[in-house]
């Protein structure tokens, strides 16, 4: 097969079993599409938490913060990537970081896509009618499910039982990279503590 970049995309969200074998054979995907997606994955978080019907949703805190936003779609998925390939390279993976990184991306689009449908819908359908929007959401989880794990079993050529193990080593992976870094966090802002009382003690000194 020859198929453009965005034909590659609807081919192997459509192809769950075939798609990301495909395109590992014929070395396609684009790194600008799947960041394309993960940028359209945090816009529809934001948007599915701020602006889903009232008739269905309470009303949002009035103080808006895009960093948790920001954590639960960007960094998830980096650290996700980050800790798959992490992970296979020490279980004799064949696939690359980019490699990882775009097909994860492609396999969220089913995903995305129920969180703006969701959003849109919760503008039009009244609670009687929630269920259909509920349908929608299983749906998109199920299928990014499918897509993810036909995504890595793909990419790294393993067997049914080692993608498991490995998405399970990954997801501890991830746990333990998330908690490194709020610790990294959390240790910056008592240095920015420390040195900020420095700072106003001394002017405090030369002011007196």
């Amino acid at each position: 097969m020859d198929l453009t970049d965005r034909q590659w995309v609807s081919y192997a969200v459509t192809h769950p079993f075939a798609g990301f074998e495909d395109m590992r054979w014929k070395k396609a995907g684009s790194v600008k599409i799947a960041t394309a997606v993960v940028c359209l994955w945090f816009v529809a978080a934001v948007l599915y938490n701020r602006l889903y019907g009232f008739q269905f949703y309470s009303e949002p805190d009035k103080i808006f913060n895009v960093i948790p936003y920001f954590v639960q779609t960007i960094v998830i998925f980096l650290t996700w990537t980050v800790g798959n390939w992490s992970v296979c390279t020490l279980l004799d993976g064949e696939g690359t970081m980019r490699n990882i990184y775009i097909y994860s991306a492609y396999a969220l689009i089913p995903y995305v896509a129920s969180l703006y449908l969701e959003t849109f819908l919760s503008h039009f359908l009244i609670r009687d009618e929630y269920i259909f929007m509920q349908v929608i959401g299983y749906l998109g989880q199920g299928w990014t499910i499918l897509l993810l794990f036909s995504a890595i079993r793909s990419v790294h050529q393993y067997s049914f039982l080692k993608t498991i193990a490995a998405i399970c080593l990954t997801v501890a992976a991830m746990a333990v990279m998330l908690f490194l870094l709020v610790m990294l966090l959390l240790l910056f802002e008592q240095v920015y503590v420390f040195a900020y009382s420095i700072y106003t003690e001394i002017a405090y000194r030369l002011k007196v």
